[in-house]
Order: structure tokens, then sequence, then C-alpha cells
């Protein structure tokens, strides 16, 4: 399905629901752009694309796929970058392993996912799959820094048509808990290189009796790269888990653990083993060399170490019994008996605590009824924003859809800025000791008394991406007029570091006075009383708080984070623009294969298109681009104004009924306009065949809906049956082509 030329704009092939989606909504990008002379190329970026891709030497001529990823990366660093990027899965190691088994089990001769890699061949298997598990996609593409916000149209709705918010009661149970000592945020360590400090530093750790081993050589620090490094303390950790499981006990609440397993691919499945190990303590104290035999790896999950102990009842038997002994669970699925600790990637921070904070600080139990839960959050660098929101709602109630203003965020994120650039230089202590982090020129960056188990690691933010980052909030703020607050906190060895170019930067342009530098606790705090006011705030924040931010305002303002306008100015020049915040919704993928129903909503991919098609008409005086970019913007509206969304519910318009629709309309803007009569009069008929065959193509659509389909895979797909899932109405498909 992907193309190698060089379009105008590039459409990435992904996963899952917007995979799906793409498949009907695509053809008819390209019949519009077609008609303007302009080219629409994809590139796969899936996980089963990226797998492919890796192993060349495993596969047949047919089979062989290029590295599409890689052909981005390069592109994003030129000023002709024009690409629509959809949300891709960011793979745990159990979701690696089914997409390594759908492959295999389809043709293709790729070697298993080596758990315990002993030889070399293994080794060099492992370190190719693990560099295409977790956030492996985002951080090559984003060569620049993140404007996110909710188009107007988007707000407008919202708030005419608010969604569901849950209530919350001053005596709610519900808290976060984070570590007070031992953490990444307390044994933070950063500094600004200098001129002499720059090149290449090396990582080293140095054993109790002395033994010397290098974990990374080689890391490349321009001048002017805030550096940090920091650790937490395995039996910090474990003391803390273990305090957090009594405590929940006894406070009648769920037991939930919210982490970042996918962009933190390294660290955060780490903290997850820890938490399983430590929630079925007995078991692994009882049957640890039982489970080790079997393959356990707690950082898999207790999914998958049932699996691979299911012929072993009695330790099935003590699961059981441990779980029964402790807290009740929030869980990912009731009715399925899928529990927090099942998965690693199943619950993702920055969309379960604001799903939990919009339903009044409400989990799902074991029994299928919402709780009060204990939110814990081992890292504190972070945590606080979640803390603060759920303060601040306890006391005032939920916040009111229908008034709210709006949050936009300016992020820090080129350059692989921060904590998510962090895989490459994080460790897993092997032993007692020291860990070192060296500079070129042979200073000590910082230095660590690290103990065994220990996860250590380095992060970076450079000088350009700082610099563009802050230009980029003074741009968003002239163009605005309203509150903006650089979430930073002073007495964080990183943020500190940042102030100290944040400051200087915004006294020489003069606009000191329009900026508010805040902690991340005060700044949550102030912007949840600026937006119940109904006023706008523009959230200045690094990477991570970027992440995290741009799901939780969008979720308690739209009710969800897929609407956003999310635009990403690369740094020379091209443009990157992302179809929303959402990720790629599996639960959608299975209601289309039970009941051919596909409720995904692609206003995501609406408003990033009509971005696209401005950008390009600007990058290249493209008239026509723009004139179908207006158009883009006309047809997201009338699918608002008209309702025209998905249903969750199946025999109810779904995905492919709103993309008529945005045909539709697109077409009737086209037709109308009068800048170009040329293209008025191609779209013209089309319009008219499109409204006067509306209900025939609606009963298409209709007639499908309510019995499983065939998709050939869940990873890897089979185009030709998605295809004819996606586009099963042939009135449609001959107008458009």
């Amino acid at each position: 399905m992907a193309d190698t030329t060089t379009p105008d704009i590039i459409y990435t092939q992904v996963d899952e629901a917007p995979e799906l989606a793409t498949y009907s909504l695509l053809p008819i990008i390209r019949s519009f752009a077609d008609a303007a002379g302009i080219s629409i190329g994809t590139r796969d970026i899936s996980l089963a694309g990226r797998i492919l891709a890796a192993f060349p030497e495993a596969l047949t001529a047919d089979q062989k796929q290029s590295d599409d990823l890689a052909i981005l990366g390069q592109l994003v660093k030129t000023p002709d970058a024009n690409i629509i990027k959809l949300p891709n899965v960011s793979a745990s190691v159990p979701q690696l392993v089914a997409a390594v088994k759908e492959l295999q089990s389809q043709g293709y001769a790729l070697p298993d996912y080596p758990e315990a890699p002993s030889s070399d061949a293994e080794k060099k298997t492992r370190a190719a799959y693990d560099a295409i598990k977790g956030s492996a996609v985002n951080p090559v593409l984003r060569e620049g820094n993140s404007d996110r916000r909710a188009a107007n149209a988007v707000k407008k709705y919202a708030m005419a048509n608010p969604h569901s918010m849950g209530t919350w009661s001053k005596d709610s149970k519900t808290k976060v808990s984070s570590m007070s000592d031992g953490d990444f945020f307390s044994n933070e360590k950063s500094l600004t290189l200098t001129d002499a400090q720059a090149g290449a530093a090396k990582i080293v750790h140095i054993a109790a009796d002395g033994a010397e081993t290098v974990l990374k050589d080689g890391v490349t620090l321009p001048a002017g790269t805030v550096v940090d490094t920091t650790f937490m303390s395995a039996k910090a950790l474990d003391k803390f888990l273990a305090k957090q499981i009594e405590e929940t006990k006894a406070e009648g609440t769920l037991f939930s653990l919210h982490l970042k397993a996918t962009m933190m691919k390294i660290s955060d499945p780490i903290i997850f083993g820890h938490a399983v190990r430590e929630f079925l303590k007995p078991v692994f104290e009882k049957y640890g060399e039982e489970l080790k035999a079997a393959g356990v790896n707690p950082n898999a999950g207790i999914g998958d170490m049932m699996a691979r102990i299911d012929d072993k009842p009695e330790i099935m038997a003590a699961i059981k019994a441990a779980m029964d002994e402790r807290p009740p669970m929030y869980m990912v699925n009731s009715d399925k008996g899928i529990t927090n600790l099942h998965v690693p990637s199943d619950v993702i921070i920055d969309a379960s605590m604001p799903a939990l904070i919009r339903a009044g600080g409400k989990g799902w139990g074991p029994d299928n009824k919402e709780h009060d839960t204990n939110c814990v959050i081992p890292d504190n660098s972070y945590a606080p924003v979640y803390d603060e929101s759920i303060k601040y709602f306890k006391e005032t109630g939920a916040l009111d859809p229908t008034t709210s203003g709006t949050v936009q965020n300016i992020g820090l994120m080129a350059q692989k800025a921060e904590e998510y650039g962090s895989h490459p230089t994080t460790f897993e202590i092997p032993a007692d000791g020291t860990v070192k982090m060296i500079a070129a020129n042979g200073d000590v960056i910082s230095e660590h008394n690290v103990e065994a188990n220990d996860i250590w690691r380095a992060a970076s933010a450079r000088k350009a991406p700082i610099e563009d980052w802050v230009q980029l909030a003074i741009d968003r703020q002239k163009a605005e007029g309203c509150e903006a607050i650089f979430w930073l906190d002073g007495d964080r060895a990183h943020d500190a570091e940042l102030i100290a170019y944040v400051k200087p930067i915004l006294e020489a342009k003069g606009v000191a006075d329009k900026f508010q530098i805040m902690s991340p606790a005060k700044a949550t705090r102030q912007t949840l009383e600026t937006i119940r006011k109904g006023e706008s705030s523009i959230a200045i924040t690094g990477n991570v708080l970027r992440d995290y931010l741009t799901d939780l305002f969008p979720i308690l303002e739209l009710g969800t984070s897929a609407k956003m306008l999310s635009i990403v100015k690369l740094m020379q020049g091209g443009g990157l623009f992302e179809t929303g915040a959402g990720g790629s919704a599996p639960k959608h993928v299975q209601q289309l294969v039970e009941e051919n129903h596909l409720r995904w909503d692609s206003l995501g991919e609406f408003s990033a298109l009509g971005e696209s098609l401005k950008f390009l008409a600007d990058q290249k005086n493209n008239e026509k681009a723009r004139i179908l970019g207006k158009a883009v913007d006309a047809a997201t509206q009338g699918v608002l104004d008209n309702n025209k969304s998905p249903s969750r519910k199946v025999g109810e318009p779904d995905n492919r009924a709103s993309h008529y629709y945005f045909a539709l309309y697109w077409a009737q803007a086209l037709a109308s306009q009068t800048d170009d009569t040329a293209m008025a009069k191609h779209f013209a008929p089309i319009a008219e065949k499109l409204a006067t065959n509306e209900s025939k193509i609606l009963d298409e659509l209709a007639a499908v809906q309510g019995k499983p389909v065939d998709l050939g895979g869940y990873y890897h797909s089979d185009p030709s049956k998605t295809e004819a899932v996606m586009r099963p109405s042939p009135t449609l498909n001959a107008i458009i082509g």
C-alpha cells in the first residue's frame, strides 16, 4: 500500500482504528487532491511495517519492505516535509511478540523475540526488536516543537454538546500517592554543558570492587545542552509499593498503578515489574524458581505470567489466594478479569488519569462498579499535576464543559528532548557501585551512588530546540493575548536550568511581563481556576507534561483528546501534522471485528488535513491547496454542526458514514467557492451526486453492520479484505473513484 515517490503530502500508515479509518478516508482525500494536482503518498510506520523493515535478510524479495520510518526521519530534517501523522502503536513486549507471531503465521520467516538472549545472534535480534518497541516513532519524526490546541469549531461544538462528567465528593478517598524520596525527582542532577565539555560523553558503572563497565559510549552532546541524570532506588520503590498496597486495603479503595510503559520503554516496564512482584509477593517467594523456569518476567505483567503457568494449578491457586488477600484492583476490563497489572501497556497514565478525574475520581473495580481509587504514581516529577487536579475538584466540583475556557500547549519535544529521549541511556544497574557520566573533556558531569537493580537514566534537551520552544511560546501568546505559564519548578534541578534559558530570552524580547513561571502543582491550580472562569491559558511545558496535559485538559474540556489540533513546526521549515492524541483505540477494532461498526472519530484527521493543505499553499505557493484547505475547514464544521460524527452503537452511523458526510460537505464547499471557477465546476457534479444519493449510500453502509468481519490479521491485516470492509458502499465508491 505504501509508495516510494516524493509526494506533496505524506499520509502515514499506522495501526488499529486509525489505520482502518484510513482505508475509507484516504481514497476521498486522494480523489479531491488529485483534482487540484496535489499528490498524496503514504509511508508505513505501523508496528508490523517496522518489524518487517528491520529484518530484510529473513524475507523473500516480495516480502521485503523499505524502512519508511528512517526515510521520514530524514525528510523531517528538510523544508520539504509535509506529513500527516496518525497515532501508531507504541508496543509493549507482549504486543511486539503478538505482532511477530501473527507475521510468522502469515509466512514471514521472522526470528522469535529472544526473551533471554545468550548468543551474539540472539543479542543482535533482541537489539533489533528492542529498537521497535515502545515509542520508537515519535522521537524520530518530532524534529520540532509542539503547538497543540482545540480548533475553534471543535471547542464550540463541545460547549454546545457537553460530554458527561462524573460527580466529585468532598469526602472522596481518591488520591495520588508518590515516593517522597529515592525516586527520579529527588535524585536528579542537571547542568548545562560548556563549549569545553561538548562532544561525545560516556556513562560508566564502577562496581564496589573497582571493576569499571562502560554502559554507553559516544553520547553526542553539543554545547548548551541541558543534561540530566538521576536514578530510582529499587529498595525505596519496593518499600513504597508495599506501603501503598497496605494503605489501599486499609482505606477500602482500589489499587491502581499509572505509568507510561510505551514511551518510557526501559524504565517503566521495570517499575511495573516491581509492582507485579510486590502485589504477588507470596507467590514469587514460594515459587520463584518454578516461575523463572517457566520464563515468567514480572515486567510483562500478570497476564503473561498466567499464560505461562496455566498448566500449574498449584501456582494458579496461589495467585488467586494472593490476589484475594490484596486490595481490589483497578480494572482494565472487569468482565474479562483483566486487571491494572495484567499488561504494562494497558494503563497509560496520560489516558488513565484524565479518565478517572473526568469520572469524579472513580475507577472500575472487579465487581464492575465504580470506586474511589489510590492512584499510585511512583515518581514525583509530574504526579503533582494529577494530585493537585484531584484536590481542586474535591474542593470545587467538576468542571462545566459548557462554560469552561481552553488550555493550549506549547511543548518542548524537538530532537528527543528530556525523558522521552532517554531510552538509550537508561539502565537497570547490575551491582552496587557508582555511575558517572563523563564529558568529552573528562569532566564528570554527574555521579550517583547506586545499588543493584536501581534504575539509572540520563536525558537531555539541546540549546536550539529550547530557544525555538521559547520563541514559539512568545508567538502563540502574542496571537492569543491570554494567560501564558511556563510549567517549571525552580526547585527541580532540570527546570532550574531551563529557567536560566527562558528568563533572558523573555527579557531580551521585552515580553517578560506576559508570562508566568510556576511549578507544575501551582500551574495546575492556576490553570483550572482560569478555565473555570471561561478564560484561556497557554501551558508551556517540557516533553512529558506536553504529553500529559494534551490529554488531561482536552478530556475535561472536550471529552476526548483525539480532536486536538496538533502542529509540529519542524525546525528546518517543514510541517508535521498530528491527528490528535487519542491513541490507536484497540477496543474500536474489537467492535468492528465483532459487529462491523467502527466508532473511531476522524475529526483529528480532518483538522490535520486542513492545516497540511494550507501549509502546502504557503510552502509551494499553491492556491488550489489553500482552497482545498479552507473547504476542509468548512466540511469539518459541517460534520460538527450537523452532528455527523460516528455513533458508538451498532446499527447507527459509524466512521464510514462520517467520511461520506465529510466528502459531501467538502465537495459542496468547493463547488460553491468563487476563487477558482475550474475547481468549482469540477466539484459541482460530485457534490450533486453525493447529495442525491444520500439515502442509498447510508443504506449501503448500514446494511453491513451487525455481523462479524475478517480483516485477515490484527497487526498486519489483509489489504483487500480490509478495503472491502471499510468501503462497503458501491455507490459512494463509484462517485469518489
